[in-house]
C-alpha cells in the first residue's frame, strides 16, 4: 500500500505521510478514493484562520460523502498543525472522504477524530489556501495522487 499522498493544489504540491499505523481502514478508504479519482477538482469547503483546512466533500458544502462510511479510528495521537484528520458529523463513525488539515495546534479535537496523515512537506500551500466558511473563491483540489 502507498505511504504517501502528493496532493496538489492551487498554489503547488502538499506531501502527506500516511498513517496507516494509527487508522488502517481510513488509510485505505482514502487511498482507495485517491485511486478513483475521487478528490481531482474538489474544493476546500471551510478553512478558519489558526484552525483547519477541510476538504473531500463532492458537492463542496460540507454535507456529501463517498458512498462508504468508516469506525472511528481514534488515537492519542495529538492534532497539531500539518496533522490530517477525518472530518465526521456527530455520529463517530460517521467518516466517508471529508478530512481537514490543522493549520495549527487543536488539542481539543485528540481522542474524537481520526488521525490518518501528516503533512510532510507543502505546508504553506494549506496556509496559502483561501480562508472562509466557504471561501468566497475556495481553493481547488487539482489532482492527489499515492507515492
Amino acid at each position: 500500500m502507498a505511504d504517501k499522498l502528493i496532493m496538489t493544489v492551487d498554489g503547488g504540491d502538499i506531501v502527506i505521510k500516511l498513517r496507516a499505523d494509527l487508522a488502517p481502514k481510513h488509510v485505505e478508504q482514502i487511498v482507495s478514493l485517491v485511486e478513483d479519482g475521487f478528490y481531482d477538482g474538489l474544493i476546500f469547503h471551510r478553512v478558519i484562520d489558526g484552525f483547519m483546512a477541510q476538504g473531500g466533500c463532492p458537492d463542496g458544502t460540507g454535507m456529501g460523502g463517498s458512498d462508504t462510511n468508516i469506525e472511528a479510528e481514534f488515537s492519542s495521537e495529538p492534532h497539531i498543525r500539518g496533522v490530517c484528520s477525518m472530518a465526521r458529523s456527530q455520529s463517530p463513525d460517521s467518516a466517508s472522504s471529508q478530512f481537514f488539515i490543522c493549520l495549527d495546534d487543536a488539542g481539543f479535537l485528540d481522542n474524537q477524530y481520526t488521525v490518518w496523515g501528516v503533512v510532510e512537506s507543502g505546508m504553506e500551500h494549506v496556509d496559502a489556501l483561501p480562508k472562509g466558511e466557504p471561501p468566497v473563491v475556495p481553493g481547488s483540489i487539482v489532482k492527489v495522487v499515492t507515492a
